[in-house]
């Protein structure tokens, strides 16, 4: 395709429709010259002529009659397009194509898109739960939520919703069998259940009561790339698992799960809405994360 296809394309679409040279040229503000020019250059490109004009009128030749049909709805499209981004209308519509993590999906997400939903019914909502590392742009989300002690450097957009801790936890029956690890590095003689989209799932951080970190290269036994999985694994006495509190709230809270090395304090874990830009950022991506807002500050 040539660079200079869509040159005089308007020109042509408005004097066909103005019935002239003149007239079009007073619609587009430009002098009567120039449109010829750009009329004649028009029709050198393309190698046929479009217009048979006289001193008082013009006429579409049967191949610039052909051609005023797909420009001018090629022109009609254009100023649809134009208009649809940059009308004023601030109420969201259109399809919101967000991810998240299955983990925070009920707990979390599900207020805010029951709240979004009711205020917005002109938006559709493509829901994606899921724990695997996308690419936001090329795979067209608008935006997407995801946890982590740390983000790594991104030209996009984190915004910080809210912090949770972390837990090393076992089963009664895991421990009953094997016994209770009391101290970290004792993890190397233990069964672990590892997430797998950490760069290095069997190396565990953890902090001694002096503020001082250290690193135990755990025994792995299961590695997931899904928190629930994990969580499920641990309740069922497979073995020892690292998960933020919102995987396994209601299993500590039961004693279906059991919380171990509480004298090391555990990273928290950062959940961020993560989106392109914050520039044109549109009306439905923009109070969907104000929903976010609201219901983080109800965690926090």
């Amino acid at each position: 395709m040539t660079n200079n296809i869509f040159d005089g394309v308007l020109i042509f679409t408005q004097v066909v429709k103005s019935g002239g040279f003149g007239a079009a040229a007073q619609v587009l503000g430009h002098s009567n010259s120039h449109i010829s020019k750009e009329i004649n250059k028009l029709e050198e490109r393309l190698g046929v002529r479009l217009l048979n004009r006289t001193t008082r009128s013009i006429a579409l030749t049967p191949e610039g009659q052909l051609y005023f049909t797909h420009c001018e709805q090629l022109v009609n499209d254009a100023q649809d397009a134009f208009t649809l981004l940059t009308q004023h209308d601030e109420n969201p519509k259109g399809e919101l194509k967000i991810s998240c993590p299955v983990g925070i999906s009920q707990s979390y997400i599900q207020p805010v898109i029951e709240q979004y939903l009711s205020r917005y019914p002109n938006v559709k909502l493509n829901l994606d739960l899921s724990d695997k590392r996308i690419d936001l742009v090329s795979d067209g989300f608008d935006l997407v939520v995801r946890a982590a002690p740390v983000l790594d450097e991104s030209s996009l957009i984190c915004k910080r919703l809210f912090s949770c801790p972390t837990y090393v936890v076992a089963s009664p029956s895991y421990i009953q069998c094997h016994g209770q690890p009391y101290h970290p590095k004792e993890l190397q003689n233990h069964d672990c259940i590892c997430y797998s989209n950490h760069k290095v799932p069997e190396r565990w951080d953890f902090t001694h009561k002096n503020g001082e970190h250290f690193v135990v290269n755990v025994r792995q036994k299961i590695k997931s790339n899904n928190g629930n999985m994990q969580a499920s694994m641990a309740l069922a006495g497979f073995g020892v698992c690292r998960l933020p509190e919102f995987y396994i709230k209601e299993a500590l809270e039961t004693g279906q799960l059991v919380s171990l090395f509480e004298e090391f304090p555990q990273p928290m874990v950062n959940v961020y809405a993560i989106y392109p830009s914050k520039k044109h950022l549109s009306p439905k991506v923009r109070c969907f994360i104000d929903l976010l807002d609201e219901q983080a500050m109800l965690i926090r």
